[in-house]
């Protein structure tokens, strides 16, 4: 007990490296109070790669905050890490949130540099609700070339247990398992969260968008193996990117759930933490 004691000990007295944080940067002209995002760099930072976080809370709730152990576990390696904020639903409706994650990825685009990043080396990741937004901004290049950013600066694509690859699909799985089983529909699904309208849940899917020739970015889709509707919409996403051409890693985390999957990202012991990183350094040497 006493060696097991003195090893925690020496575990939380171990020195965290710094890491310079700059806190709510306006990504807009003028901002809304949501529009901004953290921008986390190592010291002495220059030209490095960087990672775009999105976090979830189902477009309704959440926060940039919500990072966990991720701006250690990457500024340590190397990366400048940026997390950011978007208005949210009811507020707003779907597509200004994919809109103000377009104009966030934008203002990264303009002035990472300034904070010692490659705007040419950009990392899109996210979870949950995220997810869906990251594999949407790197397989639906309108919003990007909107805001004049190329996707070919985006390096690599990283979903993180995403339900929401395909839309249609999530709400006919949902509806039937509600109808099958004589259980009421939920009052704010996916149905009206996406607009209620079925050409709008194809729009907001990515795999609507994926197709040979765009330069979509190699993908990594993490999922919990446990999860029967992430993993689904996983292997759906993975299968239509390896048609396409794309190269893509579908890693199933076992022995987790949604929130630990995320929760643990950046964990040295954590075995999506070692395939993710193996993943971004075959996607940085393109």
């Amino acid at each position: 007990m006493k060696r097991v004691s003195l090893l925690v000990v020496l575990a939380l007295a171990a020195p965290v490296r710094a890491q310079d944080v700059k806190r709510d940067i306006p990504y807009a002209d003028p901002p809304q109070e949501r529009q901004v995002l953290d921008v986390y760099s190592p010291p002495g930072a220059k030209n490095l790669p960087v990672v775009f976080w999105i976090h979830g809370g189902g477009w309704q709730t959440g926060d940039k905050k919500d990072v966990q152990l991720k701006p250690q576990a990457f500024t340590e390696k190397g990366f400048v890490f940026v997390s950011t904020n978007y208005r949210l639903l009811p507020a707003v409706d779907m597509g200004t949130i994919v809109r103000d994650v377009a104009k966030a990825v934008r203002w990264v685009h303009d002035h990472i540099a300034e904070y010692g990043g490659d705007p040419t080396r950009l990392l899109v990741m996210g979870h949950s609700a995220g997810a869906q937004l990251a594999a949407l901004i790197c397989t639906d290049d309108r919003y990007l070339k909107a805001e004049g950013v190329p996707l070919s600066h985006v390096k690599g694509c990283v979903p993180v247990d995403g339900d929401t690859f395909d839309v249609p699909a999530i709400i006919e799985v949902a509806e039937t398992r509600w109808r099958t089983h004589g259980l009421p529909p939920a009052k704010f699904g996916h149905r009206e969260k996406f607009g209620n309208d079925p050409a709008k849940h194809k729009d907001f899917s990515a795999v609507t968008h994926v197709a040979k020739g765009k330069g979509i970015p190699p993908f990594f889709v993490l999922h919990v193996a446990g999860h029967p509707d992430t993993t689904a919409q996983a292997q759906r996403l993975g299968n239509v990117l390896r048609e396409a051409g794309v190269p893509v890693t579908v890693f199933a985390a076992r022995e987790t759930t949604h929130n630990k999957v995320n929760a643990d990202l950046g964990r040295p012991d954590d075995p999506a933490t070692k395939a993710l990183f193996e993943f971004l350094g075959t996607a940085l040497k393109k």
